[in-house]
Order: structure tokens, then sequence, then C-alpha cells
């Protein structure tokens, strides 16, 4: 099963439909708005805090449905899914790293990439080793996760997110604590292995964003 479009008509979180929310509403480009990610974009969302970044990620992902307005993938709405499609999308279409991160803190850095590389069957150890090693937290792999600085945790959770066949990769804020010269490493990562698969890239970010050649940027 593959994705090669993912479409928005007139989106919005439910907690925005009251009338104090309508400013804010009508300077985004995104809700209540027609808006298409093709296979292969790479698309920096662009938001200030409060504005629904991470509520878009999740209605995407189909973690969340208190939205108005309709999400089309392919052209199917996605309300009509039933939990097995999600539960194959979810393992073959499409990748989400949360901003929360949710990693089980208790166990080591490696462990938490297993624990789902084991479900896909996806990496090789060599790759996932090699991943470790570029991302500078390879001395770091045998420390459970809680005992790690955020930063460190957040490109241990961007290494998981890879862990898998996708279509697109929905990144939140993936790089708001890394500092510029881990955040182009893990760009590269992310770029590389998005290109191998011909897959679209959609960033969230408040600030700090991933380093990366966006040929779309949408306001939030």
């Amino acid at each position: 099963m593959s994705i090669r479009e993912i479409k928005l008509h007139e989106v919005l979180p439910r907690v925005f439909g009251g009338m104090e929310a309508e400013e804010r509403v009508a300077a985004s480009q995104i809700w209540l708005r027609d808006v298409s990610f093709e296979r292969g974009c790479r698309t920096l969302v662009a938001a200030e805090s409060g504005t629904g970044k991470s509520s878009l990620l999740s209605f995407m992902f189909g973690r969340r449905r208190d939205y108005m307005g309709d999400i089309f993938a392919d052209g199917e709405n996605v309300r009509n899914f039933s939990i097995d499609r999600w539960y194959r999308l979810r393992s073959n279409s499409i990748s989400l790293l949360p901003q929360e991160l949710c990693l089980f803190p208790e166990l080591t850095a490696m462990e938490n990439v297993n624990i789902k590389n084991r479900l896909t069957s996806h990496r090789s150890g060599q790759w996932i080793k090699e991943a470790f090693d570029m991302l500078e937290i390879g001395d770091r792999a045998n420390v459970p996760a809680g005992k790690m600085s955020v930063g460190q945790q957040q490109r241990v959770a961007i290494i998981r997110a890879l862990c898998q066949p996708f279509d697109f990769l929905l990144l939140d804020e993936p790089v708001s604590h890394l500092d510029s010269r881990n955040n182009s490493t893990v760009a590269k990562l992310i770029e590389n292995t998005a290109a191998e698969c011909g897959a679209g890239v959609i960033v969230t970010s408040v600030g700090n964003h991933l380093d990366m050649d966006y040929k779309q940027v949408i306001r939030l």
C-alpha cells in the first residue's frame, strides 16, 4: 500500500471553532483551505505556538479525529478507514516523529529503536549502528533514554522514525533541541533516506527548523 497524495479540505481543529479564533484562522494558509501534499514534497509548515501544528500532524496520521473538514489519502476520506487500514498505513506509508518523542525512558536508546525495527524488519543492524554513529550518539546506544539529554533523545526518535517504509515522513519540531551542526547531520540522514524511497517530508517548526531545501513553505 502506498500513498501519492494527502489532501486537506477545509480542515480546522474543533477547538478553533469559536469566534475568538477567527483572526488566527484567517491568517493561516492551511486551516479552512484546500492544501495538497504530494509524495516527494519537501514542505515546511511554519507556525507559532498554539496554532495547532502538532494537531495537524496528528490528524494526518490518524491519531486524532477532533477536526472539522476532511482529509483525503489518494482521494479516499480517511474518516472511513478501519483500524486495520490505519495499522497498515502507519506501518508502510506514513511515519510520524511526535514532538513529545514517546520514548520508553527505562529502555536504552538502542532498545527503543529495535522495538520498532523488530515490528517492521526494515533496517539492518548495521544501518542502525551507522545511523547512531552518524548522529553522534553511538556511544550512548546502551544508555537508558531517560538519562539522555533531550537533544540526544530527539536523535534516537528520528532514527526510530526511519525504521519503517514510508511515502510521507511527518516531523514535529525535529531539531528544536539541536545545534546547527547536529541539525545539518540530521537533515542529511533524513534527506538521503527520503530520497531513496521518493518520500515526501513535512516538517513543522516554530523557530529552529530542520536544515533542508524546502520547495514549499506554508504558514500555519
